[in-house]
């Protein structure tokens, strides 16, 4: 967690703080070369709260010790890293009263800010669990529910261009079946934004005790989801009021997809790159 840019934690953890807490992250963000100055009493002072709803904040961000948040600020912040990466998350909310231009700026702020963040939500050696279990699988079940489905459907599509053993299902029941009949060489990737959704934690515990692997893609790491995953990817990102549901969130989804899609396909090497070829071919007499 210290190793990763202070930041983007802060942004990525935004919607697990306490109203009070988001006080205190309003003011990091918004006011970081004063902040980097303040001892923790000034800045209990600055956002009206106190020394221990301060400590409570960097705790759940991972932080201990308030010297370290300070330090860990300073040096990001002397690292002259363009001030548009600190983007005020607040400045992102789209309003009634936007017109077009304003929103267009604040819908593609807010997707480039939640990418860049994504270098950092990312853990290396998560990737790498994920790239090899998908590798070594007997067959790869993609389920998502509602929105998320569609992130699932494209994951298959992209895998199955691979040709490997690949099932994707809309239908809750169907979906149920082929979950029950996993093994243990199977692996079952699941979509769900809040890590809640009925079917998904469905599909997980039908493939558990199969013994199947489960990789998952969420938003809240606390999630019943996210604690059912052998391998659990975050497509945290602040979501705003007058967005579509999760709609900064499936961007993101989508990216994490080809994080281990492309690795995958270098992996598989030749078999790879052939196979890729014939799926080209394959539908190559559909286009004009």
């Amino acid at each position: 967690m210290l190793g990763e840019s202070l930041f983007s934690i802060i942004r990525t953890h935004y919607h697990t703080l306490s109203s009070t807490q988001k006080l205190i992250a309003d003011y990091v963000l918004n006011h970081s070369e004063t902040a980097v100055l303040l001892s923790i009493s000034d800045l209990a002072a600055e956002c009206k709260t106190s020394e221990t709803t301060v400590m409570r904040f960097l705790q759940k961000l991972g932080y201990s010790s308030y010297q370290v948040f300070r330090v860990k600020m300073a040096q990001e912040l002397s690292g002259r890293v363009p001030q548009a990466i600190y983007v005020d998350i607040k400045d992102q909310e789209i309003n009634s009263s936007d017109d077009e231009a304003k929103i267009k700026r604040k819908v593609l702020s807010s997707v480039a800010t939640s990418i860049h963040d994504l270098n950092h939500l990312i853990n290396d050696d998560d990737l790498s669990q994920a790239v090899s279990l998908l590798y070594q699988a007997n067959k790869i079940l993609f389920f998502g529910s509602g929105g998320s489905a569609v992130v699932a459907h494209d994951a298959f599509h992209k895998f199955l261009r691979l040709g490997l053993n690949v099932v994707n299902e809309f239908s809750p029941h169907l979906m149920y079946l082929h979950c029950t009949h996993t093994t243990a060489r199977d692996v079952i990737f699941l979509v769900s934004h809040s890590g809640e959704s009925k079917e998904v934690i469905e599909c997980a515990n039908l493939a558990k005790k199969n013994q199947a692997r489960i990789i998952a893609l969420t938003s809240y790491k606390n999630s019943t989801l996210a604690k059912l995953a052998d391998v659990c990817f975050l497509s945290s990102t602040s979501e705003k009021k007058y967005h579509t549901d999760a709609m900064v969130s499936r961007i993101i989804q989508l990216i994490i997809v080809d994080l281990l899609y492309v690795p995958l396909v270098l992996k598989l090497g030749q078999k790879g790159i052939r196979n890729i070829n014939k799926s080209r071919l394959a539908v190559a007499w559909t286009k004009t």
